[in-house]
């Protein structure tokens, strides 16, 4: 069975909901606090790869830090840049099987990635 691995903050009421689905499920997986264990670059870019995803569409846009830092008028590099200073800027839960990554909101959606 290919690895399972859910980034989150475990403070968070979705991420709370995607382990419990999981463990329901009988599933082994391992959680990381990206507030504790940072994403790097190389991590980041990889995940927003295999969802398909540009850093604009994985950003949380109800953070105070977004507006502070303008974050509209910044690059798709940049906002990367400025996702792994600011932590509260990432969208929550990420979920990884495989090659497969999903941001898992609503948290309902972590069915699909275990479909072919």
């Amino acid at each position: 069975m290919k690895k399972i691995t859910v980034y989150e903050k475990p403070t968070c009421t979705t991420c709370r909901k995607v382990s419990k689905y999981l463990e329901e499920q009988g599933f082994k997986f391992e959680k990381i606090n990206y507030y504790i264990k940072p994403f790097s670059k190389s991590l980041l870019k990889n995940l927003l790869s295999k969802m398909n995803m540009k850093p604009s569409e994985l950003l949380r846009k109800k953070e105070k830090i977004y507006k502070v830092l303008k974050v509209k008028e910044m690059t798709e590099n940049e906002i990367l840049d400025a996702m792994l200073k600011h932590n509260d800027l990432i969208q929550r839960p990420i979920i990884e099987y495989g090659e497969k990554a999903i941001l898992a909101r609503p948290s309902e959606i972590i069915k699909t990635i275990f479909e072919k």
